[in-house]
């Protein structure tokens, strides 16, 4: 895999990239804002994706609705795929919704045996429509099911047996529900497997003392720059970027973290005898 660098492509910098060829490697598109027929935002993005290689990351697949996927979703997300060439599409290992109305958040799984039936099988309905694998990402929480049967990590090790799935790691997300529910976040990037590891996600988090909450506001912490080196170590050579959601800055200041990430990595493959 070739170490590569990306942002998150955010409507406040689309002048950025449009007036100025700037030093990323790949943006990272939110799938469900440009599924659409037409519009600004998407010629916005035919323009900047002419010159800078996009991956596209969905919010509202709910990959563990019991109910299946919605089908017409999946064509919009086939269209916009086959429009924009992603080099790689993902969401998240979660579900969105309720009797028919969407939630409008990642909302988390129990680890279960049932649940695990049910993620696969809406992972191999999504990968056989798409015919390409599907990159899943784990979602931090707050809360922890009574019924789960195993870890998550073990969960995400699973799932990638059953399906083929390849995973995007949110650094932030281990680094906030290893603190709110006590587990090493070191054992969980131990535990997943190296060989399906897509991408690398780095954000920030609101520490609300006893409990932190995901909201990727704020730069990144040093204790998520420590845990990236680790994964580095342990992963090698992964595509990552700098996610923002929220108080969005000038492009300036992502670029500076991202150069953060670049010398954590250069200074670990160093290390590692890596190229």
């Amino acid at each position: 895999m070739t170490l590569s660098f990306g942002l998150g492509l955010r409507t406040q910098h689309y002048n950025d990239f449009l007036n100025t060829k700037q030093p990323v490697d790949w943006l990272e598109v939110i799938s469900d804002n440009y599924m659409v027929n037409g519009g600004k935002p998407l010629a916005m993005l035919d323009r900047i994706r002419a010159d800078y290689p996009v991956t596209m990351h969905g919010v509202s697949m709910s990959i563990g609705s019991v109910k299946g996927l919605d089908q017409e979703y999946l064509k919009k997300l086939k269209a916009l795929e086959q429009r924009i060439q992603p080099m790689w599409v993902s969401d998240h290992l979660c579900w969105g919704g309720v009797h028919g109305r969407k939630l409008h958040d990642l909302m988390p799984l129990p680890f279960t045996q049932e649940a695990l039936e049910v993620v696969s099988r809406n992972i191999r309905h999504a990968q056989d429509f798409l015919q390409r694998p599907l990159v899943i990402e784990n979602v931090s929480s707050y809360v922890e099911f009574k019924d789960s049967e195993m870890t998550e990590w073990d969960f995400l090790s699973e799932i990638c047996n059953r399906t083929g799935c390849q995973l995007l790691l949110d650094i932030n997300n281990i680094y906030v529900s290893a603190f709110n529910h006590g587990f090493s976040p070191f054992d969980f990037i131990d535990s997943v497997p190296s060989e399906q590891i897509r991408q690398f996600h780095l954000a920030g988090h609101q520490d609300n003392g006893d409990h932190l909450i995901d909201t990727h506001d704020h730069p990144v912490c040093h204790g998520v720059w420590e845990l990236y080196e680790y994964a580095l170590h342990r992963f090698g050579s992964v595509p990552t970027m700098i996610e923002r959601d929220d108080n969005i800055p000038p492009l300036s200041e992502l670029l500076e973290e991202l150069e953060t990430a670049k010398a954590i990595a250069s200074k670990v493959l160093k290390i590692e005898g890596a190229a």
